[in-house]
């Protein structure tokens, strides 16, 4: 079920326990070769691919498609909004829906930079809604070792604009992927203590920009993408995630 394409009426007819998934995402650039609508774009189509597959188990909720990315306004075309802004976003249209008497939440992250304002958010509100249930994750750790499987590139495969979101968007929109301008990640060397992907959390975190980390705006190597590899990691993520949705429904 989709919310904004339900009617008021078709609302108060669901079941108030049934899960909502809320993307949260982010509007800034991908390289020479993606566009700027990337992590939106990935979000939605996981949480549009759960709701085919279990349409009257879950409900999705409009994607938060500008998120927390100040580290990439280097770049051109990137759009960010403060943790605060960001913060209260979330927090409101949750709370929207808490008043029409849901009680079961997955924010669904697509963005790096929306993890740690998101852990506070759903912290937050947990407190605040006792009888709620909260939750996040991010795409990228729904399935951690079957998705590094796939890895052909090593470090940086679910980076920034990388193999991983180059195989997607190639699944999602391949008319939006500019092919003849994929190049390797300009990845700068950090310690190797703070060094870290998506998929390898650093032992010491660690702030660069984007611009400092990869002044090409892209790390990893979207060079071994594939719209077949897409596929892949879009079954594995949602395989996930509607086991997520289905053990929150049986409670």
């Amino acid at each position: 079920m989709i919310w904004d394409q339900l009617t008021s009426v078709q609302i108060s007819e669901i079941d108030r326990n049934t899960p909502l998934i809320i993307p949260i995402a982010a509007t800034e650039q991908h390289g020479a070769h993606l566009p700027l609508a990337t992590d939106r774009m990935i979000g939605e189509h996981f949480a549009l691919q759960v709701h085919q597959a279990i349409p009257n188990q879950v409900l999705i909720l409009p994607a938060i498609g500008i998120g927390c990315s100040k580290h990439h306004m280097d770049f051109p075309g990137t759009l960010t909004l403060s943790h605060s802004v960001f913060k209260e976003q979330v927090e409101q249209v949750v709370q929207s829906a808490i008043f029409h008497g849901f009680n079961n939440f997955i924010l669904l992250n697509s963005h790096g930079g929306n993890q740690g304002i998101g852990q506070v958010i759903i912290e937050e509100l947990g407190n605040k809604y006792v009888d709620c249930e909260l939750f996040m994750t991010s795409w990228w750790r729904l399935s951690r070792e079957q998705l590094l499987k796939l890895n052909q590139t090593g470090f940086g495969g679910v980076g920034h604009a990388g193999e991983f979101e180059t195989s997607l968007m190639l699944l999602i929109a391949p008319e939006l992927v500019h092919t003849d301008k994929i190049e390797q990640g300009a990845n700068q060397p950090d310690h190797e203590w703070a060094q870290a992907d998506l998929l390898n959390g650093p032992e010491v975190s660690h702030y660069l920009s984007m611009k400092q980390l990869t002044p090409n705006g892209i790390f990893g190597d979207p060079r071994a993408a594939s719209k077949q590899k897409g596929v892949q990691i879009t079954k594995i993520v949602v395989d996930q995630l509607v086991r997520v949705v289905q053990d929150l429904s049986n409670k």
